[in-house]
């Protein structure tokens, strides 16, 4: 069944099976926050602040991106590839730790997924990534030792822009109209149907293909008897219309010729040779070389728009499925986002599979993309994997990967993962909302816990970081229930934070859910603007 993972694409594709798909497309990110921000202002009508963590946060040199960048030559030779990948990887390391650590740091992260991609592709697979010039170079670098230089196929260049915008003129440079897609195969024996895209003729090469005239419009002169070079064909020699050619014959049988002369489209020449005449109806049109210059990027007010600010047209992602897989085939995107990729496989018969790390795109993508515009439902068309829905789901994500665990846990009350560092060390997330008549968004601190060994000295602590962060609320997250008496006690500590009073409607400042809770639907309760007017909501009960 077509899936929908939740999840970091590097241990979702570490699990899936070797060899199990025959086409993988990513557009990997360089900074999202542009898309995060686009889905939130969609959602609320007000722009994100900058605190919330997004992969541009992943390109630094840190202690955790430095381990994996020394790792990468044992991960080289485990996946089979050749010594000289893992010294090219040590030469990079070197010469970009100083002169440029953001780079280094970003494509170790790709090189991390570019390697399970590799054991995913089956040997007729191919693999296509969406890049700007940014990194683009040192990509296909890395891609040529990974998959191989015998196996690069194409430089694919997509002008996105019939002329580079105004705003992109900038000092000293030329305007950006291009991006590049990185087109490789798994072996020499891939899936390749370039004939199946074909480009109408413009008005241009219409005149000169086809520059005779006649009644009926333009037209080519073409042959319809064989050259001696072509050898004897007796069975093709016949009379039609008084000529009887040599013994290399007609090029085509009796009813066929026939079809021509009735349509209007045999004449003779003024040396008494039969020919044909070839319309531009009946041209196929001119086959796609490696400038893709006929796909426009999306307007601003495109129908396609779903608010992510890269987000790629479907008939981009169209034609690459189109040539590089057959009916039935499986498609990846690694970095699904709005799902274009996953419209276009299933519009064309293909099977899917779409990855993201953020819940609120593959929500997004659910609701929007798969059930709004395609008309698909969940456990009938296509699964979701990767969220907890049961407590013991969410305790083995706990086990698993706390950091992602942690990440689910705030996205699932609507929340974002924060990057910006606090007074204590750092607040695990954010919940953001708006008030009337206040252009700002408020906030609410979000802390997640395990709760087995949690004290209530957790709630002055994080009572002193929302004052000292000046934020209106703070919401404290717990996996393992309190238990009814530490529950009641934990709340009590927290009455004594207040209210926040707005339009006369009082929410307390400090609240507690349970991991259980979520999963039963319950949210913190914040102010939330529907149509301009506050949505009053009680406050939470102490027991």
């Amino acid at each position: 069944m077509n899936k929908l993972y939740y999840g970091d694409c590097l241990t979702v594709m570490q699990e899936m099976k070797m060899g199990s798909v025959d086409l993988v497309y990513l557009d990997p990110p360089f900074n999202s926050n542009r898309d995060y921000n686009a889905i939130y202002k969609d959602e609320t009508g007000r722009p994100l602040p900058d605190q919330i963590e997004a992969f541009g946060d992943l390109w630094q040199l840190d202690d955790e991106r430095l381990r994996a960048i020394q790792m990468m030559p044992i991960l080289m030779r485990e996946a089979g590839l050749p010594d000289h990948a893992a010294e090219l990887w040590k030469i990079w390391l070197r010469a970009l730790r100083e002169a440029n650590p953001k780079l280094l740091a970003y494509l170790s992260y790709m090189t991390e997924r570019l390697l399970p991609i590799r054991s995913l592709l089956k040997p007729t697979g191919s693999v296509y990534l969406h890049c700007d010039s940014t990194a683009s170079h040192y990509i296909k670098v890395m891609m040529d030792s990974i998959f191989g230089h015998d196996n690069f196929r194409n430089e694919i260049i997509w002008r996105r822009y019939d002329r580079p915008k105004g705003s992109q003129h900038k000092p000293r440079r030329f305007g950006r109209s291009t991006d590049t897609i990185l087109f490789y195969s798994r072996s020499g024996e891939y899936v390749f149907h370039a004939d199946r895209v074909r480009l109408p003729l413009t008005a241009k090469e219409i005149e000169d293909r086809y520059p005779h005239t006649d009644d009926r419009g333009r037209f080519m002169s073409g042959p319809l008897l064989r050259s001696a070079s072509m050898g004897e064909r007796p069975n093709l020699v016949y009379e039609f219309q008084g000529y009887t050619p040599d013994s290399s014959g007609w090029r085509m049988e009796r009813e066929k010729l026939q079809q021509i002369y009735d349509d209007g489209d045999f004449f003779i020449t003024s040396n008494g040779t039969p020919r044909r005449k070839f319309r531009p109806s009946e041209d196929p049109g001119s086959t796609i070389d490696n400038i893709w210059d006929d796909i426009s990027a999306l307007g601003a007010h495109d129908k396609e728009r779903l608010g992510y600010a890269t987000q790629k047209p479907v008939a981009l992602l169209e034609r690459i499925i189109l040539v590089s897989t057959n009916e039935g085939d499986v498609v990846l995107d690694p970095f699904c986002g709005c799902a274009t990729t996953i419209e276009a496989a299933h519009k064309l018969g293909r099977r899917w599979l779409g990855i993201d790390i953020a819940i609120h795109a593959i929500k997004r993508v659910a609701k929007v993309r798969l059930e709004d515009r395609l008309g698909l439902r969940e456990g009938e068309d296509f699964v979701i994997e990767g969220v907890p829905r049961t407590l013991e789901g969410a305790l083995d994500l706990w086990e698993r990967d706390k950091h992602h665990f942690q990440k689910w846990a705030i996205e699932q009350v609507d929340g974002f993962v924060t990057s910006r560092k606090t007074a204590d060390g750092g607040i695990d997330g954010r919940l953001y909302f708006s008030v009337p008549d206040d252009k700002e968004l408020k906030t609410m601190l979000l802390e997640v816990k395990g709760g087995r060994n949690v004290t209530k000295s957790i709630v002055r602590q994080l009572r002193g970081v929302m004052d000292r962060e000046g934020a209106m609320m703070m919401g404290l997250i717990i996996l393992h229930d309190l238990g009814e008496a530490k529950t009641r006690n934990f709340k009590a500590e927290m009455q004594d934070a207040g209210d926040a009073d707005v339009m006369g409607v009082k929410y307390p400042r400090m609240q507690l859910l349970t991991v259980d809770q979520i999963l039963a639907g319950q949210r913190f309760l914040t102010p939330s603007v529907a149509r301009g007017k506050v949505q009053a909501q009680p406050r939470l009960p102490l027991g």
